[in-house]
Protein backbone atom coordinates (compact mmCIF):
# COMPACT_ATOMS: atom_id res chain seq x y z
CA UNK A 1 0.00 0.00 0.00
CA UNK A 2 1.77 3.33 -0.61
CA UNK A 3 1.50 6.46 1.62
CA UNK A 4 -0.76 8.40 -0.59
CA UNK A 5 -3.62 5.64 0.07
CA UNK A 6 -6.27 4.79 -2.74
CA UNK A 7 -5.55 5.84 -6.26
CA UNK A 8 -7.14 8.99 -7.48
CA UNK A 9 -7.97 10.36 -4.17
CA UNK A 10 -6.19 13.46 -2.35
CA UNK A 11 -3.09 12.43 0.09
CA UNK A 12 -3.85 12.73 3.46
CA UNK A 13 -3.29 15.94 5.44
CA UNK A 14 -0.51 15.52 7.95
CA UNK A 15 3.11 17.80 8.49
CA UNK A 16 5.81 16.59 6.34
CA UNK A 17 8.95 17.89 6.97
CA UNK A 18 12.11 18.40 4.80
CA UNK A 19 14.65 17.41 7.56
CA UNK A 20 13.82 14.95 10.49
CA UNK A 21 13.02 16.94 13.68
CA UNK A 22 14.55 15.69 16.45
CA UNK A 23 13.79 16.45 20.09
CA UNK A 24 16.91 16.45 21.50
CA UNK A 25 17.59 19.44 19.53
CA UNK A 26 14.50 21.12 20.07
CA UNK A 27 14.67 20.79 23.90
CA UNK A 28 18.21 21.80 23.92
CA UNK A 29 17.11 24.95 21.66
CA UNK A 30 14.64 25.95 23.95
CA UNK A 31 16.51 25.16 27.17
CA UNK A 32 19.00 28.01 25.70
CA UNK A 33 16.29 30.58 24.84
CA UNK A 34 14.74 29.93 28.67
CA UNK A 35 18.34 30.40 29.70
CA UNK A 36 19.48 33.57 27.91
CA UNK A 37 16.05 35.21 28.60
CA UNK A 38 16.34 34.36 32.69
CA UNK A 39 20.47 35.78 32.72
CA UNK A 40 18.70 39.15 31.09
CA UNK A 41 16.25 39.56 33.70
CA UNK A 42 18.28 38.87 36.41
CA UNK A 43 21.22 40.87 35.26
CA UNK A 44 19.69 43.47 34.43
CA UNK A 45 19.59 46.53 36.81
CA UNK A 46 16.75 48.29 38.20
CA UNK A 47 14.98 51.41 36.65
CA UNK A 48 15.68 53.50 40.08
CA UNK A 49 12.19 55.41 39.16
CA UNK A 50 12.20 56.39 42.87
CA UNK A 51 15.17 58.70 42.32
CA UNK A 52 15.01 62.15 41.34
CA UNK A 53 17.08 63.29 38.01
CA UNK A 54 18.52 66.83 38.10
CA UNK A 55 15.98 68.39 35.81
CA UNK A 56 12.67 66.32 36.92
CA UNK A 57 9.83 68.42 37.35
CA UNK A 58 6.76 65.92 37.48
CA UNK A 59 3.33 67.02 37.52
CA UNK A 60 -0.24 66.00 39.17
CA UNK A 61 -0.93 62.51 38.87
CA UNK A 62 -3.65 61.16 37.40
CA UNK A 63 -6.95 60.48 39.24
CA UNK A 64 -8.65 57.14 38.90
CA UNK A 65 -11.48 58.22 36.80
CA UNK A 66 -8.72 60.43 34.50
CA UNK A 67 -6.69 57.02 33.92
CA UNK A 68 -10.09 54.55 33.15
CA UNK A 69 -10.94 57.60 30.64
CA UNK A 70 -7.42 57.99 29.53
CA UNK A 71 -6.60 54.26 28.87
CA UNK A 72 -9.74 52.94 28.69
CA UNK A 73 -12.57 54.51 27.22
CA UNK A 74 -10.39 56.61 24.76
CA UNK A 75 -9.03 53.53 22.63
CA UNK A 76 -12.39 51.89 22.63
CA UNK A 77 -14.51 55.30 21.43
CA UNK A 78 -11.42 55.60 19.05
CA UNK A 79 -12.06 52.09 17.97
CA UNK A 80 -16.04 53.13 17.26
CA UNK A 81 -15.43 56.22 15.39
CA UNK A 82 -13.23 54.21 13.27
CA UNK A 83 -15.02 51.16 12.62
CA UNK A 84 -18.19 53.13 12.18
CA UNK A 85 -16.40 55.71 9.92
CA UNK A 86 -15.23 52.39 7.46
CA UNK A 87 -18.93 50.96 7.63
CA UNK A 88 -20.61 54.05 6.50
CA UNK A 89 -18.18 54.98 3.68
CA UNK A 90 -18.14 51.54 2.72
CA UNK A 91 -18.01 51.79 -1.01
CA UNK A 92 -18.40 47.51 -1.82
CA UNK A 93 -21.65 46.50 -3.04
CA UNK A 94 -24.02 44.56 -0.53
CA UNK A 95 -23.96 40.78 -0.08
CA UNK A 96 -27.79 39.98 -0.90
Amino acid sequence: MSSYGTPGRAPPLGVRYVCPVDKKNALRAGAVAAGTTLMMLLMSSPALARTRDDGDDPGPGLSVMETLGLYVVAPIGLFVVIAGLVMVLDKSKKQA
